[in-house]
């Protein structure tokens, strides 16, 4: 069996642009995947290459055309995901809440895939060594834990986030939606969807629209 050398540097050449492409348009999410579909993206590009680069029955022109298919599908789940809620919790799903106020939520932790030694482990790499220290402990998409302990000022968590009110959050707050509206409509923001991030800070609110 012999190679067309020159085909398979153009596939693979072809290759390259297309994921450099691919990571501009859509952020730096495939160098450090903070999601399944970022995981998942590697996964299939690599496929592509893999499969097509050494097999001469396809064509560099076929070839591009899968590229392109593929890089239009990436494209456009990217942008479903950022511009639909629905379709964002779907495909990445959302933050699991697995501590509040020192007492730990088993059926998430199952949820999530964590045994209480997973958990254990996971504080005491952060320094903690008791539950009862842990206000908040939710683990994200990425599968990082992010733990906020009694006593810190700023929850270091937005209260919105992508124009949806982050309701857990406000519980963790002692706080209810009907004031964190009230709040935003003194401040002129009378649409929760134009609002891409709200920060609670000793009290204040900072707010990023979308405009």
């Amino acid at each position: 069996m012999t190679f067309n050398y020159i085909e398979i540097l153009i596939k693979l050449a072809l290759g390259l642009v297309s994921l450099v492409f691919v990571i501009n348009m859509t952020g730096k999410g495939n160098l450090a995947p903070n999601s399944a579909i970022d995981q998942i993206q590697n996964y299939v590009l690599g496929g592509i290459i893999g499969g097509v680069i050494y097999n001469s029955s396809i064509t560099i022109l076929q070839y591009a055309v899968i590229l392109i298919m593929w890089t239009i599908l990436v494209l456009s789940l990217k942008w479903l995901t950022n511009n639909v809620g629905f379709v964002k919790q779907m495909i990445d799903g959302k933050p699991t809440l697995l501590i509040k106020n020192g007492e730990i939520d088993p059926e998430a932790c199952r949820s999530v895939g964590l045994s209480a030694s997973d958990v254990a482990l996971k504080l005491r790499s952060q320094g903690i060594f008791q539950l009862k220290e842990v206000k908040r402990a939710v683990q994200e998409q990425s599968g990082q834990l992010i733990v906020v302990q009694n006593g810190d000022e700023n929850p270091k968590y937005p209260v919105i986030t992508d124009g949806v009110i982050q309701s857990d959050v406000l519980d963790t707050l002692s706080l209810t939606e009907e004031w964190l509206l009230d709040h935003l409509n003194k401040q002129g923001y009378d649409n929760v969807a134009n609002i891409f991030i709200a920060e609670y800070d000793k009290g204040q609110l900072s707010v990023v629209t979308y405009e």
